[in-house]
């Protein structure tokens, strides 16, 4: 890892707080979900996701006084800036593929982005991808596999625009992470709506058609949900370890689920259901295997202290 980790606090050891900001930001980003989902395509997915964030300002702006007082540094501005980016391209495939296919199928994609980010950290970070790991992202793709069934049917592409969405989002998540340990979430979540709303801009305008009343209103919603549902997501990564909040997300694929087959009777898809499970499951695993490593390197560095050994600043695990 980087020098620039070396100034980071730990993450705050708060495990049960962890699991229900999780477990609240799940249930908001479904029924966010269902929203867009209701809308259908109306308008196109840029202007509908620049809409969705300038909506979502009206939530952010009175947090906008503490982010000043703890001015980011120019680095830091370098990291809001290019999460803003990705961020901005990863919401409007989001937004496309909802349009497209089904709540379960776009829920158990989302569920890619932790393995996207554990490879990331792997190319990118100078993480070491261990074996157990590199299974368990193995496991994932296989899951990627039994749900989408290349071959025995017609990928759409909605399915296509969730693949590049989920490497987009694990990225946008790795930049995350490291502003947390450096900002408060507010901070977090004023700056990535902020850099989102204008890297939206250039999309949306040329697209733009007329909006009703109605759509706003709809889409004021999808704000309220969506910036709400951040905002819990970064206190979960603000108050535990990954590998508590992880299994959280377990519960995002059964209302999903259920939500499509009541609200848009959706029929129950168990290669979706089957392939999304395999990919939970070896998220869970990655999450709990580097908890483990977390937890015996803390170890081995307690001892060197209590032996008055030298220790070295631990590199940062996902």
């Amino acid at each position: 890892m980087n020098a620039l980790n070396k100034s980071l606090p730990v993450t705050d050891n708060r495990p049960l707080a962890g699991v229900m900001w999780m477990v609240l930001a799940g249930l908001l980003f479904v029924a966010m979900t269902a929203v867009v989902k209701h809308m259908g395509p109306e308008m196109p997915p840029a202007q509908m996701a620049f809409l969705r964030y300038v909506l979502g300002l009206v939530f952010v702006l009175p947090f906008l006084p503490a982010l000043l007082r703890q001015w980011p540094s120019a680095g830091d501005w370098t990291l809001f800036g290019a999460r803003g980016l990705v961020h901005s391209i990863a919401v409007i495939l989001w937004f496309y593929a909802m349009t497209r296919i089904t709540l379960a199928e776009v829920t158990a994609m989302n569920y890619l982005t932790p393995v996207y980010v554990t490879l990331g950290a792997a190319l990118f970070l100078g993480e070491r991808l261990r074996a157990r790991r590199l299974m368990a992202v193995l496991c994932a793709l296989l899951g990627a596999l039994i749900m989408l069934r290349p071959g025995f049917r017609e990928l759409s592409s909605g399915h296509l625009a969730m693949l590049c969405m989920a490497v987009l989002m694990g990225a946008s998540y790795l930049l995350a992470k490291q502003l947390t340990r450096r900002h408060n979430p507010s901070a977090v979540v004023t700056m990535m709506s902020l850099t989102v709303t204008i890297g939206l801009a250039p999309f949306a305008l040329p697209v733009w058609v007329p909006v009703s009343g109605g759509q706003l209103a709809w889409l004021f919603l999808v704000a309220f949900f969506a910036t709400a549902g951040h905002y819990a997501m970064t206190r979960a990564l603000a108050a535990a370890p990954v590998s508590v909040t992880q299994p959280a997300l377990a519960l995002q694929l059964v209302w999903a689920v259920a939500l499509g087959a009541i609200l848009f009777g959706e029929a129950v898809d168990l290669f979706v259901v089957m392939g999304g499970g395999v990919i939970l499951s070896a998220v869970v695993f990655i999450a709990l295997r580097e908890q483990g490593l977390r937890r015996a390197a803390r170890r081995t560095q307690e001892e060197d202290v209590d032996a008055g050994r030298s220790v070295p600043f631990p590199r940062e695990g996902l």
